[in-house]
C-alpha cells in the first residue's frame, strides 16, 4: 500500500496561512455553542425540575364542552396563530432598554386624567362616547333580534308594502332616502326588459337546403335564392358604374378650356366682340327718366280697373260653373277619400312591421348575415365526410344584432399621426468639416 505524501506549504504569509490551514473543528465547535444558545443550556447543565415535570392533576376529570375547553386552552396557553409572532431562540436581547412610543393614554397629563374621571362619574361624557354608547346599544338590541341559525322564522321573499310611500305626491328621492338601509331600495325595471324589442326568435330554423344531405327541390330553391341576391348585387355595381363613371369621358385641359370659352359666350355676336375687344360698351342705350303726363296715367288706370273687372266676371263664371259640377266634385272627392283610407293602412301595416323587425340603432345599418352555401359537388351525405361552415359566435353576434340587443358596430382601426422629424442645426454631425475648415483658415 502506498502511502500519499503530505504536501508541504508555506505558511509565512497570512494569506497562506488562512489559506492552509484546517479550522473545520473551530467551526464545527462555534456552530455547536450558536445553537446550544439559540435552544437553550446543554441537557447536562439542565436541572431535574427544567427536565421533568411532576402530575398533580387528579384522575376523575370534569367533562367539559369544546366551548369550555377552547376558553381554558386559551387561558392556559397562546393559540397557535399567534407563535410566529413568539421569539424562537433563547438568545437574551442584547439590547436590553429600548425606547418604546407610549399610547395617547399614557401620554395623557395627570391632571386631565383626573378631571376627566371627576366629569364622567357625574355623568358628564364627551359627544364620542355618548355615541359609541348608543351604538353599543343598538348593536346589542339587533344581536338580540337576530334569530338564531336553526330558527327559520322569517319568509325570504315575502316583502312588506310600505303603504305611506304610496302616495303620489311623495317624490322618489324621498322614497329612496327612507328606504335606505332597510333593503326595500326602489328598484327600476329597465325599458328593455319591460316592453320586447323583437318578435324574431332567439334561434331560428335554418333553411333545409343548409342540411348535409338535402333534398333536391329544397337544395335548388337555397341556391335560387342565393343567385337571385348576387345578381342584385351586380345589377347595383352597374347601376353606380352607369350613373358615376361612364356619364363622364375624359378631357384634356386644351378640351375643358375650349369647352369653357363656348359656354360662356353663348348668345353673344362674335363679330361685335371681335370689333369692340378693346372697348367697353353697354348693351342697352341709356333711357331718360321722362314722366308720365295726365294721359297716360288715365288710360293705365282705366286699363287696371278693366282687369280687375275682368277677374271678378271670370271668378262669378266659375262658381255658377262650379254648381253644375257638384256631383263630379262629389265622386272626385269620395275617390280621393279611399286612396288616402288605403295609403294609411298600407303606412299603418308598414309601421307594424318595421316594430317587429330589426330597428336602427346606430348610425350603421344592420347586414343580414350571408347564406352557407354548398354546391351540388360539396355535398358528403354524411356527418363524417362534412365540411365545416359557418361561425357559431358570429351566427349568435348577428342574431342579438337582429334582435335589437345589441347594435351594429365596425372594427376601428387606430390611425397614427406621421410624426415629422428632423435635426437640430446644433446636433448635426459635421464636425469634421468644421475642423478642416479651421485648419485651413490657420
Amino acid at each position: 500500500m502506498s502511502l500519499i505524501k503530505k504536501k508541504r506549504v508555506s505558511k509565512k504569509t497570512k494569506v497562506s496561512w488562512r489559506k492552509h490551514v484546517n479550522i473545520e473543528d473551530v467551526e464545527n465547535f462555534l456552530e455547536e455553542q450558536r445553537l446550544e444558545e439559540r435552544l437553550g443550556k446543554p441537557i447536562s447543565e439542565k436541572t431535574d425540575e427544567e427536565l421533568f415535570t411532576v402530575d398533580s392533576t387528579p384522575n376523575n376529570e370534569i367533562k367539559l364542552t369544546s366551548k369550555q375547553r377552547r376558553r381554558l386552552l386559551l387561558k392556559q396557553s397562546l393559540p397557535k396563530c399567534f407563535s410566529m409572532l413568539q421569539p424562537h431562540s433563547e438568545v437574551p436581547d442584547p439590547i436590553i432598554k429600548r425606547n418604546r412610543v407610549r399610547s395617547k393614554e399614557e401620554r395623557k397629563n395627570k391632571l386631565v386624567k383626573k378631571i376627566e374621571e371627576e366629569k364622567r362619574s357625574r355623568g358628564i361624557l364627551k359627544a364620542k362616547e355618548l355615541q359609541s354608547q348608543k351604538d353599543r346599544k343598538l348593536y346589542e338590541l339587533k344581536k338580540a333580534n337576530q334569530p338564531k341559525i336553526v330558527e327559520f322564522n322569517k319568509d325570504i321573499w315575502n316583502s312588506e308594502d310600505n303603504t305611506a310611500l304610496n302616495n303620489e305626491w311623495i317624490q322618489n328621492n324621498t322614497k329612496n332616502h327612507t328606504l335606505r338601509g332597510t333593503g326595500k331600495l326602489l328598484k327600476t325595471v329597465p325599458k328593455s326588459i319591460q316592453t320586447k324589442q323583437s318578435v324574431i326568435p332567439s334561434i331560428e330554423p335554418p333553411h333545409p337546403g343548409i342540411s348535409y344531405n338535402p333534398s333536391f327541390v329544397d337544395h335548388q330553391a337555397l341556391l335560387q335564392t342565393v343567385v337571385q341576391k348576387e345578381l342584385d348585387i351586380i345589377k347595383e355595381e352597374k347601376h353606380l358604374q352607369r350613373v358615376t363613371r361612364s356619364m363622364f369621358s375624359k378631357v384634356t385641359a386644351f378640351e375643358r378650356e375650349t369647352n369653357w370659352l363656348t359656354e360662356m359666350s353663348e348668345g353673344l355676336d362674335k363679330t361685335e366682340l371681335e370689333e369692340n375687344i378693346g372697348d367697353y360698351k353697354t348693351i342697352n342705350p341709356p333711357v331718360k327718366n321722362k314722366k308720365k303726363d295726365l294721359k297716360q296715367r288715365r288710360k293705365q288706370k282705366e286699363q287696371q280697373q278693366a282687369e280687375l273687372a275682368r277677374k271678378a266676371a271670370k271668378k262669378e263664371k266659375r262658381k255658377i260653373a262650379d254648381i253644375y259640377r257638384l256631383k263630379f266634385l262629389k265622386n272626385q272627392i269620395d275617390k280621393n277619400e279611399k286612396k288616402a283610407e288605403i295609403l294609411r293602412a298600407s303606412r299603418l301595416k308598414k309601421v307594424a312591421e318595421n316594430k317587429k323587425g330589426t330597428k336602427r340603432l346606430s348610425s350603421i345599418k344592420f347586414e343580414v348575415q350571408e347564406i352557407d352555401c354548398s354546391m351540388p359537388q360539396d355535398i358528403s351525405g354524411n356527418l363524417r365526410n362534412v365540411k365545416k361552415r359557418g361561425d357559431l359566435l358570429i351566427d349568435r353576434y348577428k342574431s342579438l344584432q337582429k334582435r335589437n340587443i345589441l347594435q351594429p358596430t365596425t372594427k376601428h382601426t387606430r390611425v397614427h399621426a406621421k410624426v415629422k422629424r428632423f435635426q437640430k442645426p446644433g446636433h448635426k454631425d459635421n464636425w469634421k468639416i468644421t475642423i478642416a475648415r479651421s485648419n485651413k483658415a490657420l
